[in-house]
């Protein structure tokens, strides 16, 4: 079982380098090495913000599509939005916990307000960053887990179940 998720913010080049070509790196030598599950954090759509970074977003979904061709039937992508928790910068600790808290009890349930043309996505609720490793660890080592892409919502789902 292999989890990924290498990821970082730069110019185009970097981001795409770090977001893209480093995973899609690791997908292929853990399928060279066989192994038979590999889970992949990328991250969700926010529309019209994909172009701003799109090095960031280019680089996600080159890797995702390594990964399903890789791992068709091990491959779990897990798409998460905002992640928040406590970040550490350095010996700064930065409660991002503060904002996405309260924003995932509200977003949790505007779920229709995602499917809004262009703007939809900016809807998709954070997920604590607790929520994200718990489903990265059960989609790589519960082998009924299925393959796939998670959303924001099935993250949240999952991240709840004991």
């Amino acid at each position: 079982m292999q989890i990924s998720c290498v990821g970082g913010f730069g110019s185009n080049s970097h981001m795409y380098k770090i977001n893209g070509t480093a995973n899609i790196n690791a997908i292929r030598a853990a399928s060279e090495k066989g192994v038979k599950r590999f889970v992949y954090v990328s991250a969700a759509d926010f529309g019209p913000v994909n172009y701003l970074l799109k090095g960031y977003y280019e680089g996600k979904r080159d890797a995702e599509a390594e990964l399903l061709l890789k791992f068709a039937f091990g491959g779990v992508i897990l798409r998460p939005g905002f992640v928040h928790g406590m970040r550490r910068v350095g010996s700064i600790k930065i409660p991002l916990w503060l904002i996405g808290s309260p924003l995932e009890m509200v977003l949790q349930h505007a779920k229709p307000l995602s499917r809004i043309p262009v703007v939809g996505p900016l809807f998709t609720p954070p997920v604590n960053v607790t929520s994200v490793a718990k489903v990265a660890v059960r989609a790589a080592t519960n082998p009924v887990f299925p393959p796939g892409i998670v959303d924001a919502y099935g993250i949240l789902r999952y991240g709840k179940q004991k």
